[in-house]
């Protein structure tokens, strides 16, 4: 924008006024912060609900059931679901909350088969601590996702209670599956005996397909298997389960994205806000630089540049802070057993200084022209 010989001058202008600078930074920052935050919500939203060709997996619940609490279907539908034709596996899942309205801190056990976990969880897994064979040792065992363990400070060899169930931790694991870390998998038969003492009934069926162009096909046909029985199913894919569990949840977040738009525009009005005034401050100033051999062009861009770093300097300390803020706090929103996570890596905080600086720089641009016109005589006749 300019050569780095000026940029003394740029600095010396934006600290020249503390205040009004400060100001400006702040509240740059504040405008950032939230919008990084929003994008976070958005982006963990895109992640758990939008299908991909590569997904296989398909949730069996119970027809016109919601909450995990109400769901219950009979385990003995394994057998039959698996003889369907395109079915790989099928692992019979117990979900038990501690709370099944929307909230920051919901704990998820699920209780899974000792010889099917490791067909429940996505590929992409890894234990940070513990193991699976640490998990097989003990019927309380439980074994945590990243999210649930670093939200309730956890470790290997913990216990912890939640929901009336009573679990030690036996593994930590981390995935790129969202619904995988922020849960406790838990032994199947143990989990329903310590909420019912009743084996046998379970709350869905996780069921993997060989071709994802056979899911709708799978899915009717499991359906239609059930549709006269007892407990009739609703089948679906996983991120169409979640996005139907969760859908009030989502369009909140999503009406969200207004206020992300509001967010640039305030950066937008006090970066300009601070350079309109800093350039009414200087209109002598500027005179004198033009006497000296500034060009009308060259002081037009310094005060872009100004604009510009002010923006940087907001987008900085918001998006950072932000980003910091997520990843400190590991925060998802769940409903019914079911987590959206709020997610923040280094490609949003390139957004939102990407976004600090372009803002800036037309912010800038209006008091940049009037000034670079405005007659050399004027100038010195403004008071």
């Amino acid at each position: 924008m300019i050569r780095l010989k000026y940029w003394p001058l740029v600095i010396k202008q934006v600290t020249r006024h503390r205040v009004r600078s400060m100001l400006t930074i702040m509240g740059v920052a504040i405008a950032m912060y939230l919008f990084v935050a929003i994008q976070a919500m958005q982006h963990g939203v895109a992640q758990t609900t939008q299908a991909t060709a590569a997904d296989t997996t398909l949730v069996v619940y119970r027809e016109d059931r919601f909450c995990p609490f109400t769901s219950k279907l009979p385990e003995y539908y394994l057998p039959q679901i698996e003889a369907i034709d395109g079915v790989i596996s099928a692992v019979p899942i117990r979900v038990v909350v501690n709370n099944c309205r929307a909230s920051l801190d919901v704990v998820t056990f699920r209780g899974v088969p000792r010889d099917r976990f490791e067909s429940t969880i996505g590929q992409n897994t890894r234990f940070l601590s513990g193991s699976f064979k640490d998990w097989q040792r003990r019927s309380d065992s439980a074994i945590l996702g990243q999210t649930l363990a670093a939200r309730r400070g956890l470790k290997v060899g913990d216990q912890f209670d939640a929901a009336g169930i009573t679990a030690y931790v036996a593994g930590i694991l981390d995935s790129d599956e969202p619904q995988d870390v922020n849960v406790a998998y838990v032994h199947l038969d143990y989990l329903q005996q310590q909420v019912d003492k009743s084996l046998g009934t379970v709350t869905q069926f996780n069921v993997k397909v060989e071709d994802p162009d056979k899911l709708d096909a799978v899915s009717a046909e499991i359906d239609a298997l059930f549709a006269s029985a007892e407990q009739p199913t609703t089948t679906r894919s996983e991120k169409a389960f979640v996005a139907q569990i969760a859908g009030d949840m989502i369009e909140l977040i999503g009406f969200t994205r207004y206020l992300g738009w509001g967010c640039l525009v305030a950066v937008l009005a006090l970066v300009g806000n601070a350079i309109v005034l800093s350039v009414q401050d200087r209109i002598k100033e500027h005179a004198v630089l033009q006497t000296l051999g500034y060009r009308s062009a060259l002081i037009g861009r310094l005060i872009v540049t100004e604009a510009a770093l002010l923006g940087l300097l907001g987008g900085l300390l918001g998006a950072g802070a932000a980003l910091l803020t997520i990843r400190l706090t590991r925060l998802s929103f769940s409903v019914d057993g079911l987590s959206i996570p709020i997610d923040a890596g280094p490609m949003l905080l390139a957004l939102g200084l990407t976004l600090s600086v372009v803002l800036g720089v037309v912010a800038g641009l209006v008091p940049a022209v009037q000034a670079a016109r405005r007659p050399i005589a004027s100038c010195f006749r403004a008071v």
